[in-house]
């Protein structure tokens, strides 16, 4: 909201206890003292953190007066940079630090959990200089607010009581900006963890549906030992056992089996947890505060017991019959129906399993094949902020870049340098509203429509740099960075849109609100680069050429683009000495384009290993489950093999008997695994991209693996049973 708003909001906002703000967007600064270096400094009025219930680990929070004007400037430290840079020394409070060459006290620290609402980095809080009176008079400073509901009070009813204050707040912004406004009231929470969500409860019921794969086998294994030990029951029970006794046995046995294969599980846990948050890409929420603590463990000591009573009661229940200690063993081998509906069940938790792995690795497959519209191989970018109190004056900022670009072309190796404000792909750029977008000639769009159009300043290069096609017309070159000239390039959506016959070159526009701006001439169509992730289409855009023209704002932060044959880390080096042969006390971020384009399919790709680790896990689990199962049934029905073959029954029949079970199993288990897949794909619907949730693909080649393996675990025992000699087994005891 703007700054006038929220003096009022402030006073009005009845559902709320408290009500905080902060300056929206990154914010740098730099460490100028020794080994200068770029940090990240929010700036946030005194309410900011008694409102998320916060108190500095060390010192005091920021007062109201120090968010005012003229104030001596202070700050609080982050717990890292506290530890990394002064090494934890608690004298830190009340000492003064170089920022951006200005004198800062340092007031406290903040504690080690701390995290900003919108979990971006904190190296420093500053306190964003709030006046009352100037900000009841300013309605363009956009400020972003954080409130604490009273007790009782929900979410819905916040909004409710917030609305009138909303309508009334929109009239103070240009109508072509007031269709793009929007009330939203949400939970911090849920603004933390976004798509996170979602993504973690598929994983949990992945790991669920694991679990579930491996109680399975252990109720087979169990249900196994008890028909083994059929005799060994039935004389307790002609001994008078009763059947508490016997439950009470069996339960034991499943307890002390379940008890250490948890303990063991702790321990392989832990060693996985470190591995999967060492791998994990940045962004995901909470992910670095994961651990094996005690509520984990609880939580596994629950999960545990209560999996031993569900499956280890399994075969407690059923009393045997005494009349076995007179029946031979082919009375005695039973065909429980119980140990094939498990194996039904592990065949189709792993088809489902499968399916939503082979959902997430299709879907980071098309992710990672998009057009993005620029080639970012042998690419490193460099990002630079000039600090206002070094470079007060347009001019002396226009020098360094100036100076910086002929610096940079010496360097051996480069074949190409560009300059742009901001750098694709989905990063941040100025933005600007489609309505105010005036054609000549045409009349001008109707006000609070068109969404939003983003703009872009680059030099000539810029496109030849990226290898961003020109479609139609041409790039910009030198002759059009003369003041006087003003020109503008167009990307292929924006073009489409306002030019649908595809006469785009040579035709005049301006982006003006007050009707007053200059008319700039359309010179070339350039091909869509993907500034919005790699999931959504690309987004309406144009070009400004960088000019150096001091009669026009120059904002000193810009990305230095340079196309290179020679190693990152060596252009790194050179980069960073050019700079600070020009200014030693000016910080320098590198980045290699690759490995910025390759963190956009950071998230998709780890959820997709995770998963597919979990799908793997629970065929190995139905593979084995099978396989002893399949290979219980042929020792207990051995007499009965023999018989058959004694009889004329050939191997092959045998084979055939034996694999037409498993192909039984498999069938009443993959037609449970489609519903279950088809509820899977539902939930997976907005997390994969490119991909029809109910591609029949995405069911048949996860079945075909799951029939190999069954086949495969159903084979082995079965050819066991083909050898089986019938004199022997018909003396089978």
């Amino acid at each position: 909201m703007n700054s006038g708003d929220y003096v009022e909001w402030r006073k009005s906002a009845p559902p709320f206890a408290r009500i905080a703000s902060m300056f929206p967007g990154a914010v740098n600064c730099n460490f100028t003292e020794q080994n200068p270096v770029q940090m990240t400094c929010p700036r946030v009025d005194s309410r900011f953190l008694p409102t998320l219930g916060i108190q500095p680990a060390l010192g005091r929070n920021f007062t109201a007066e120090d968010c005012l004007p003229h104030a001596p400037p202070v700050a609080l430290l982050s717990y890292g940079v506290w530890r990394s840079r002064y090494g934890g020394d608690a004298k830190i409070v009340g000492r003064s630090v170089s920022l951006d060459g200005q004198p800062v006290q340092i007031i406290g620290v903040l504690p080690a959990e701390f995290e900003m609402p919108t979990l971006a980095g904190a190296d420093l809080l500053l306190p964003a200089v709030l006046d009352e009176a100037d900000m009841r008079r300013d309605h363009q400073s956009v400020l972003r607010t954080f409130a604490r509901l009273k007790p009782g009070v929900t979410i819905s009813q916040a909004r409710v009581a917030l609305q009138p204050l909303f309508d009334q707040a929109m009239e103070s912004f240009p109508p072509a900006y007031r269709s793009e406004m929007y009330l939203s009231v949400r939970s911090l929470r849920d603004l933390q963890m976004g798509d996170a969500k979602l993504a973690s409860w598929v994983l949990l019921l992945a790991v669920l549906a694991v679990l579930l794969l491996a109680s399975t086998n252990v109720a087979n294994l169990l249900l196994a030992r008890a028909a083994v030990r059929k005799r060994e029951a039935a004389v307790r029970v002609a001994l008078g056992a009763s059947t508490a006794r016997l439950a009470r046995q069996g339960l034991t046995e499943s307890m002390l089996l379940s008890l250490t294969g948890a303990a063991a599980g702790c321990w392989v846990a832990y060693g996985l947890l470190r591995l999967f948050v060492s791998i994990a890409p940045q962004g995901i929420p909470l992910l670095q505060k994961a651990a094996i603590d005690q509520r984990v463990l609880l939580f596994t000591l629950a999960v545990t017991l209560l999996s031993a009573l569900l499956f280890g009661s399994a075969p407690v229940w059923r009393r045997p019959n005494p009349e076995i200690l007179t029946s031979n063993d082919a009375q005695m081998s039973s065909r429980s129906p119980l140990r094939q509906i498990l194996v039904t069940s592990q065949i189709a938790l792993s088809l489902v399993l499968l399916s939503g792995a082979g959902l997430l690795l299709r879907s980071l497959w098309r992710l990672e094949n998009v057009p993005l519209g620029i080639d970012a191989q042998n690419v490193v970018t460099a990002e630079i902020t000039l600090p206002e109190y070094r470079y007060p004056q347009d001019k002396q900022r226009i020098a360094f870049f100036d100076q910086l670009q002929t610096q940079l072309k010496r360097i051996p190796g480069v074949s190409s340098l560009a300059l742009s404000d901001w750098l694709p792909p989905s990063g941040p750029m100025q933005q600007t509203s489609y309505s105010i977008i005036e054609i000549a000639g045409r009349p001008r769009t109707p006000q609070n429509t068109g969404g939003i159009v983003g703009l872009r300043q680059v030099t000539p290069a810029y496109f030849s740099t990226l290898e961003i096609k020109i479609l139609q017309g041409r790039g910009f070159n030198d002759d059009d960075l003369v003041p006087s000239q003003n020109v503008v390039i167009l990307n292929d959506a924006l073009a489409r849109r306002l030019f649908p016959s595809g006469d785009a070159l040579g035709k005049s526009m301006r982006i003006d609100l007050e009707e007053n701006g200059p008319w700039h001439t359309i010179i070339g169509v350039a091909a869509d680069v993907r500034n919005n992730g790699l999931e959504h289409a690309s987004d309406p855009e144009f070009y400004f050429p960088w000019k150096d023209d001091p009669q026009e704002e120059y904002y000193g932060h810009a990305f230095v683009i340079l196309r290179t044959s020679i190693s990152p880390d060596t252009i790194a080096k050179w980069v960073r000495s050019e700079v600070a042969s020009m200014d030693p006390t000016q910080p320098v971020t590198i980045e290699v384009m690759a490995r910025r384009v390759s963190k956009l399919a950071d998230r998709p790709r780890f959820n997709a290993v995770l998963l597919t680790l979990f799908a793997l896990t629970g065929l190995c689990l139905a593979a084995v489950g099978l396989f002893g199962v399949v290979g219980y049934l042929v020792a207990q029905r051995t007499r009965e093999i023999g018989e058959r073959m004694a009889l004329g029954a050939t191997p092959r029949n045998i084979l055939q008997l034996v694999l037409g079970s498993v192909a039984r199993w498999t069938l009443a288990g993959a037609l449970a695994g489609f519903a279950g897949s088809w509820f899977a794909a539902r939930l997976l619907q907005t997390l994969v991209f490119g991909v029809s949730v109910h591609d029949p693909w995405m069911l048949a080649v996860p079945l075909a693996l799951l029939v190999a393996i069954a086949f495969l675990a159903g084979f082995i025992p079965a050819r066991r049973a083909m050898q089986v000699d019938p004199m022997v087994a018909l003396r089978h005891e």
